[in-house]
């Protein structure tokens, strides 16, 4: 089974907790906090696999969670970090945020990407000793590592794409110009999945080409199956278009040139614009009146024409020739780059922000950055709840709450501890 587009869940690993230890060795006096750092959470890794082919692995496997970080321990060691979560995809696949279909990578290179990364380990309570606060009794939790629902959408990497209506030849012509074996027959859609093939001319001069399944009049509106396939074609440098000038399928050819370069400009106005390169296939079985009549109407639009049989080969060689002159000019294969996020959106306004709301005369401040921060603070002790009343102030927290018209004596909610205002 092909499969081209499928949606993921990423999550990368937390980072471990600092450790609250102090040191404790006979016959050495006040030892003092020796509390490690937490480990990092390992990072989600995206990896192109050239074995690979579609996307069907994540048609059944839907969820990927790197390991977390290991917690600190006394003596002030550090916790161990956890490893990367490498996951591999054809080469040519766009990952994209689901929810704004923002492109987060195109994994189109050797080189790996990280898509998610791994929460930092938080601080042990050797950290937050002072002249002053000698016996910290807090740590910091470690940081959430980054999470995100995913589109992965497989674009071919290939340098020409045939296009054409089904059942015109294009199978033919990409099995006898390179070792692709697609399936060949006489029926509509025969070619139900993209083919790639390597078409070499000669040791120093070679290129992929994609057969794209049959696009039919409507496929940039979801009918047929060349909707399915119409995002492999972009990618490509240069299309050429496989049309059967002599008819024999019932079918106008003039008009159903017209047809298939209707359906890319109705997908997109850039790939409309790519250069084209028209095959005339099938001149075994038309008229020279039939093949000369669409050549006019191809060159007068601007087009080269190529008549072919592709069966026989007719041809065939010409047009090849003038395909490799032609990529020669074109720029290299298209690569998307990652759109970066604007930055007055929430991702980008830092990771600080909080909010303040009042529910029956109780102020409550929510944040995604309030459990790291709190999140090992011990309220029982003097010298904890100094280092979060800190955190109040420094934050602007304490200055929001004024704001909001807090008084003496109101209560304030903080992941769900309640505690007294006081000034």
């Amino acid at each position: 089974m092909f499969v081209d587009v499928a949606k993921i869940r990423i999550k990368a690993g937390d980072g471990g907790n600092g450790a609250v230890s102090f040191h404790r060795e006979k016959y050495i006096a006040a030892g003092g906090p020796d509390g490690g750092d937490g480990g990092r959470g390992g990072n989600i890794v995206f990896q192109a696999d050239t074995n690979l082919s579609s996307l069907i692995d994540f048609k059944y496997k839907k969820k990927y969670t790197a390991q977390n970080g290991q917690n600190g321990s006394g003596k002030r060691c550090t916790g161990k970090s956890a490893p990367d979560l490498v996951i591999r995809v054809p080469k040519g696949t766009l990952v994209k945020d689901a929810e704004t279909g923002r492109i987060m990578a195109d994994i189109s290179g050797a080189d790996p990407v990280i898509l998610a990364q791994g929460g930092n380990g938080g601080w042990g309570n050797s950290h937050f000793a002072t002249a002053t606060r000698q016996i910290p009794r807090f740590a910091k939790s470690g940081a959430a590592g980054e999470s995100f629902e995913v589109t992965l959408e497989l674009k071919l990497l290939a340098d020409v794409g045939l296009v054409g209506f089904p059942n015109v030849g294009k199978s033919t012509l990409i099995s006898v110009v390179s070792a692709a074996k697609p399936v060949i027959a006489n029926y509509p859609f025969t070619t139900l999945t993209p083919v790639l093939g390597v078409v070499r001319l000669d040791s120093d001069t070679s290129f992929v080409m994609a057969d794209i399944p049959g696009l039919i009049e409507g496929a940039s509106e979801g009918v047929g199956l060349g909707h399915e396939f119409l995002r492999h074609v972009e990618r490509c440098r240069l299309l050429v278009h496989v049309v059967d000038v002599s008819g024999c399928e019932g079918r106008d050819p003039i008009q159903d040139f017209a047809a298939i370069n209707r359906e890319l400009h109705n997908f997109s106005e850039e790939l409309s614009q790519r250069p084209q390169i028209v095959a005339g296939n099938k001149c075994d079985l038309a008229s020279p009146e039939q093949i000369e009549t669409f050549r006019q109407e191809v060159e007068k639009q601007g087009y080269l024409f190529f008549p072919i049989t592709a069966a026989t080969h007719q041809g065939v060689d010409e047009l090849i020739r003038c395909v490799a002159v032609k990529l020669a000019e074109l720029p290299p294969i298209r690569e998307y780059e990652p759109e970066i996020i604007p930055m007055d959106t929430p991702a980008k306004k830092g990771k600080r922000d909080f909010t303040v709301r009042v529910e029956d005369r109780v102020y409550i401040v929510e944040g995604s950055w309030l459990m790291e921060a709190f999140g090992m603070v011990d309220l029982d002790d003097e010298e904890s709840l100094q280092y979060f009343q800190r955190v109040l102030r420094d934050t602007g927290i304490i200055a929001r709450l004024e704001e909001a018209g807090i008084q003496e004596g109101d209560t304030v909610s903080i992941l769900d501890i309640e505690f007294e205002y006081v000034r």
